[in-house]
């Protein structure tokens, strides 16, 4: 097992080390084929033309845009240097830096399991309604995650392997996906503010839950430190998506309607703005998919069923559990002795 966890480690590593140089490599040879092409137009137009062209001198056009008269936006060359010689190995790190904690987490620190058995005894907990929006917008964003990853990374590790037809379709497709479900992220984010932001409120118990970790790690492991209907954890998780998913949405919508008077500055800011945003929300819910998945017993049964275990209550929300205790209700489980009702599970 250890000799599994150190592979999984220098495996982990060397993947992300390989993304950086390829990342940096593909920005080299795009700058190589600017030159190239900026000594062409140079040879065509001629020295002095060019020149004027980046000194901001203005032609004459019919175009009403607010820059039409701007040929070449030489500060964009920043924009374009900040995006992909820096913001696009950056983020493959974090990504793939958040993937190993999570791999780490699974190996060295392990799930967190209930302590005490089932007791096959149910309590409501996410309506219907509750399950459809988080769904929805877990699958939007995922897609919206999947599509924009490839918009950036395709070209490093899709587009060298497959037909200039076939590569032409799925970079459209990305495309095309990207801009018109982003508006419904936006949608599905103001339904999840209104719907959950009275649970989300911060308290004295969440500051002790801080302190115990959770009672995910350490020393405090185990110890199911109290919480309300949501713990603190939870709470970071919900206004990370409400605070950062409203900032990437927005600059999603500048970016998506060009129709706003926006400057090719707003845009090239936007996009940045975008990137990161969009970053750090891909990094958290890595963590998030983590928990629900591999990191807690029994926390993704309430989400998919609607319903939660009396032990999962108790030891995870034990304050929620006190308030409503009295909505208990039996549900058939196997091994149940049919003659007292009894769970056997």
């Amino acid at each position: 097992m250890q000799l599994a966890k150190q592979w999984t480690l220098l495996l982990l590593t060397v993947f992300a080390s390989v993304l950086m140089l390829v990342s940096t490599s593909s920005y080299a040879e795009e700058q190589k084929a600017n030159t190239a092409a900026e000594k062409e137009m140079v040879q065509l137009a001629g020295a002095d033309y060019w020149r004027d062209v980046k000194g901001g001198v203005e032609g004459t056009t019919t175009s009403k845009s607010p820059e039409h008269g701007v040929l070449i936006s030489v500060p964009g060359q920043t924009w374009f240097i900040l995006k992909e010689k820096w913001m696009s190995p950056a983020a493959a790190v974090a990504i793939f830096g958040s993937l190993m904690m999570v791999v780490l987490a699974y190996f060295f620190v392990g799930p967190l399991m209930l302590s005490k058995p089932r007791t096959g005894r149910r309590l409501n907990r996410w309506s219907r309604m509750d399950r459809a929006l988080h769904w929805s917008m877990a699958f939007t964003f995922l897609t919206l995650a999947f599509s924009g990853l490839m918009l950036v990374y395709g070209k490093h590790f899709l587009k060298p392997f497959i037909p200039s037809d076939l590569w032409g379709l799925v970079i459209y497709t990305a495309k095309q996906y990207h801009n018109y479900i982003g508006p419904i992220f936006y949608i599905l984010l103001i339904f999840m503010l209104l719907k959950w932001w009275r649970k989300s409120i911060f308290n004295k118990t969440d500051m002790q839950w801080f302190m115990k970790m959770g009672g995910m790690m350490g020393k405090h492991k185990g110890t199911h430190p109290s919480a309300g209907f949501s713990n603190g954890g939870e709470k970071i998780i919900y206004w990370l998506l409400i605070v950062v998913g409203a900032v990437a949405a927005t600059s999603g919508v500048i970016l998506d309607f060009p129709i706003f008077d926006q400057t090719r500055r707003d845009m090239e800011i936007a996009n940045l703005v975008h990137m990161i945003s969009a970053l750090i929300l891909i990094c958290g819910f890595v963590f998030h998919i983590y928990i629900g998945l591999f990191g807690m017993e029994g926390a993704l049964e309430g989400m998919v069923t609607g319903k939660v275990d009396e032990t999962w209550a108790k030891e995870h929300h034990d304050l929620w559990y006190e308030e409503v205790k009295e909505q208990l209700e039996d549900a058939p489980v196997k091994g149940a002795n049919k003659k007292d009702g009894v769970s056997n599970e």
